[in-house]
């Protein structure tokens, strides 16, 4: 399943909106995804949203849709 990250880059700064960034990860679930993430980024994950049907169609029309992947 595909999920949308929105995340700030570092864990010690206050999160704003500005400065905000999203990616999309394929993970079984959201507890999933939020391991991989753990694991290979020091992001601040805000949010984890699963995509699918219309959601996902929007979404892959982005010109920057790329789903991230990490070594194993």
């Amino acid at each position: 399943m595909l999920f949308k990250v929105t995340y700030q880059e570092n864990k010690i700064v206050i999160p704003t909106r500005e400065s905000t960034e999203s990616l999309y990860i394929e993970a079984e679930n959201q507890v999933e995804a939020r391991r991989i993430l753990e694991e290979n980024t020091p992001y601040n994950i805000e949010f984890i949203q699963p995509l699918e049907g219309k959601h996902l169609e929007y979404e892959q029309q982005n010109p920057d849709f790329q789903v991230t992947v990490f070594p194993q």
